[in-house]
């Protein structure tokens, strides 16, 4: 199709400027998990990242000027993500990406915990959208890239979400797969995880998997993607199929870097 032949060309000139070197500096200061990646894999990484900040809309909010280090440090997250997949993929229904120096107010209405409609803005750290943008705070960004904020990773599970939108779907907790069986496989071992996360979570047991993936299968998926990349251990030792299906699905084994030294 000519918009292929047109995208394959945009991409092919972007990837034809050399990578700035102080880019490279920005994601080995601000990005905690390229230090674990192999050589090919950090390449990779780049590469992904260079088209990644050349096609988003990016927009600062609440008076935040946007940097190269803003971008890069978001960027070189989002693409973890996907930096072991077999399909190059680059979030191409991810239209813009607004950033707010921290926290931020969601206008409009609101379901309250008691169930309540409630009129007025919502505090948040981070939304995505179908064919819309992704919201981020920016210090929350950084100190997850950081790792100063260990298990929790905004940037990882906002995109966590991105992936499973993918699917052609609502965002349902179960992104594109490749086969009948990986889907098969998908459902029967991370539907029972759900269900005892939120059995424990319903009886107070709170453990390293965050109980806010007890809300949905949704946030499930993108609070065990943190998991897997933040508690890749634990979750290979207590939650092993678990741990197996997203190796799967994400062409990368965590639990590794960690028996090299990631810690």
């Amino acid at each position: 199709m000519i918009f292929d032949w047109l995208k394959k060309r945009r991409r092919a000139k972007i990837l034809a400027t050399p990578f700035p070197s102080h880019w490279n500096e920005i994601i080995c200061d601000n990005v905690a998990h390229d230090h674990t990646l192999t050589p090919e894999q950090r390449q990779r990484l780049r590469r992904l990242v260079q088209v990644f900040v050349a096609e988003k809309n990016w927009e600062g909010c609440g008076g935040l000027t946007l940097t190269d280090e803003i971008k890069l440090t978001i960027a070189a997250q989002a693409c973890l993500l996907v930096v072991g997949m077999e399909e190059e993929i680059l979030f191409d229904h991810v239209l813009s990406i607004l950033v707010y120096p921290t926290g931020y107010v969601a206008p409009g209405t609101h379901i309250s915990r008691a169930g309540l409609v409630m009129e007025g803005g919502q505090p948040r750290l981070g939304e995505a959208w179908w064919r819309g943008p992704v919201i981020l705070s920016w210090s929350d960004a950084k100190s997850g890239g950081r790792r100063e904020t260990p298990g929790h990773n905004l940037v990882l599970h906002e995109f966590a979400h991105q992936l499973d939108m993918m699917n052609g779907q609502s965002c349902n907790g179960t992104p594109r797969l490749a086969t009948t069986e990986q889907f098969e496989k998908w459902i029967s071992v991370l539907e029972p995880e759900f269900d005892r996360l939120v059995a424990a979570c319903g009886h107070g047991h709170h453990g390293f998997i965050d109980c806010y993936g007890a809300t949905n299968p949704a946030e499930f998926f993108a609070v065990i993607t943190e998991t897997f990349f933040e508690y890749p251990t634990p979750l290979k030792l207590h939650h092993a199929d678990a741990y197996r299906v997203l190796k799967g699905f994400y062409g990368l084994d965590p639990a590794a870097w960690v028996d090299s030294g990631y810690t």
